[in-house]
């Protein structure tokens, strides 16, 4: 038996979509990514929406569209694609790395504004997994320190924080790529209410040009093709039916994985109201499973590296996002970085995503908890 850990969810309609699109003989950038950006835009709850060639563009353009560049601190993740750090060498600006939450693995809001510097001008909160971070706290400090925040959303489209979408808080980016909750094949899209931000994301990713040969900045080609903005139409109509799929699918792994000594289970995030005990916390984020990701604890009787060993020889697909916490790859120990994140490095040690796609069937669900329990 073969499960796969991704599955991408293209149907008749996305096929006829493109195949219009190749007709029209409109294949760059065009109508179609304009109508996708207004859905979109529509979507998250935001005023404007701009498509990019992929996530981590989506994120480096709303970077340059605040100005930040050399010189800048941004505030980020070490537990995350390196497409979230990388985005901000881009620029110029230097990502400072604050540890996570060891139960979200989010950034964690409390270690924040000790990182904070005179040459502090964002936050990169990461959503990841498709759960959001506390944007409750990372809004606050943000306000008091007038900070920008840049929403790392490229792996959670359609959660929320407190009945709020993540990437409408501050400006939003998004990925599209295919192992995502909806793709367009590659792609990415920025979102938010500023209208200086959205003029100047649009110049910045057609090469600095408002009028045809006539460029008034530095820009770069980072558009999004009618071909790709089709795709992205017609996932987008169907997000709300695959994220329900993925919770249902997650609800059933936890009601059974959680049975389980040694494997952690993920949950949505909870937060304390204030005057309440930490312990009587209440859930104030909706995830949406982007990866279904267990922590293999050493209560568990073999390590998490001996579990996908053997998951993968079951024909179970399974991954580790992300096995070296950023401030340790060696790009970034090259640049002078010191590992100093140790939740994120502990974390890294026992995390392992499993299949939760849309597409699983209920054997396949059945096969994943059975081979655990045979464990």
């Amino acid at each position: 038996m073969r499960v796969n850990i991704a599955s991408p969810q293209i149907g008749k309609e996305e096929i006829k979509a493109v195949t219009d699109v190749m007709k029209s003989g409109m294949l760059a950038q065009g109508p179609k990514v304009k109508e996708f950006e207004e859905k979109f835009a529509k979507f998250i709850g935001v005023k404007y929406a701009i498509a990019t060639s992929s996530g981590t563009t989506a994120l480096e353009v709303a970077l340059r569209a605040y100005g930040i560049g050399s010189g800048d601190e941004v505030i980020t993740t070490p537990f995350t694609f390196i497409a979230s750090a990388n985005s901000i060498l881009y620029t110029g600006a230097k990502p400072i790395f604050v540890d996570i939450d060891e139960e979200t693995f989010n950034i964690d809001p409390e270690k924040i504004e000790k990182a904070i510097t005179k040459k502090t001008k964002a936050i990169m909160p990461v959503h990841l997994y498709g759960q959001s971070c506390d944007m409750t706290k990372i809004m606050a400090i943000a306000k008091k320190h007038k900070l920008v925040v840049i929403e790392d959303a490229c792996q959670s489209h359609g959660s929320e924080w407190k009945n709020k979408k993540v990437g409408s808080f501050g400006t939003g980016a998004f990925s599209l790529y295919p192992t995502k909750n909806m793709t367009t094949g590659e792609g990415g899209m920025i979102t938010t209410d500023s209208k200086e931000v959205y003029d100047q994301a649009n110049l910045i990713r057609a090469h600095g040009s408002r009028i045809k040969y006539y460029h008034d900045i530095l820009g770069y080609n980072y558009r999004m093709t009618d071909l790709e903005g089709a795709i992205g139409i017609e996932q987008l109509k169907k997000l709300n039916k695959f994220n329900a799929q993925r919770i249902k699918n997650a609800k059933f792994l936890n009601k059974n994985l959680s049975k389980i000594q040694g494997i952690i289970v993920p949950e949505a995030a909870k937060e304390a109201p204030p005057r309440i005990d930490k312990r009587q916390r209440v859930e104030a984020g909706k995830h949406v499973y982007h990866q279904y990701t267990v922590r293999i604890t050493p209560e568990f009787n073999l390590s998490r590296d001996e579990v996908l060993e053997k998951l993968t020889k079951a024909g179970i697909g399974t991954a580790v996002f992300y096995p070296l916490p950023l401030n340790e790859q060696e790009v970034y120990k090259n640049l002078g970085y010191k590992a100093n994140t140790p939740i994120a490095k502990k974390i890294s040690g026992e995390v392992l995503s499993l299949p939760v796609h849309p597409g699983l069937k209920q054997k396949d669900l059945e096969y994943i908890v059975k081979t655990f329990e045979n464990f």
